[in-house]
């Protein structure tokens, strides 16, 4: 493993059309022992609750996320950055931008499952804040392995700040 520092990405994200499948696609691939298809991809993304997103830097995707809507949290189903684009700020950006969609009123989580033995993703996710919320067995069609149940929770700010004051008060 390099030294060297890796510079931070400036990326656009914007949602995913059908002309980025190439790209999407290939991420996938390079990202996954059993990657989704093409069929995959945009089955999912026919469904009225479902959304994709791409990272995009100088005109190439870079990275992607696909999540379902549902009443009171978002579901991340599948989520990759170029391999040679890691550790640039890419994922962090994307996470950012859809943890901006939560509020205390509506939509105040976000779930994703990650496999037992992607110690990388795990440790990722709970740099920005997720925690694991159970595990689940036997939880993938493609091997034996568990996944573990990972969460985000929406802060309200003035909820958060009310509260350290009372534990600060509290003693």
């Amino acid at each position: 493993m390099s030294d060297t520092v890796r510079q931070e990405l400036f990326v656009h994200i914007r949602w995913m059309i059908r002309r980025d499948m190439p790209e999407v696609t290939a991420i996938e691939s390079a990202s996954f022992e059993f990657p989704w298809s093409e069929d995959d991809f945009v089955r999912c993304l026919r469904q009225r609750n479902c959304i994709g997103m791409v990272a995009e830097s100088e005109e190439r995707i870079v990275g992607f996320m696909i999540y379902e809507l549902h009443r009171s949290r978002l579901h991340v189903l599948n989520f990759a950055v170029n391999p040679a684009c890691r550790r640039r700020g890419v994922g962090g950006k994307m996470i950012q931008k859809l943890t901006g969609k939560l509020t205390t009123e509506r939509r105040d989580r976000i779930l994703l499952e990650v496999r037992e033995t992607n110690l990388s993703a795990q440790l990722f996710f709970r740099d920005l804040g997720f925690r694991a919320i159970s595990v689940l067995r036997d939880f993938y069609d493609d091997t034996v392995e568990d996944a573990y149940l990972m969460q985000y929770r929406h802060v309200d700010p003035a909820a958060a700040e009310a509260s350290q004051r009372i534990r600060r008060l509290a003693g």
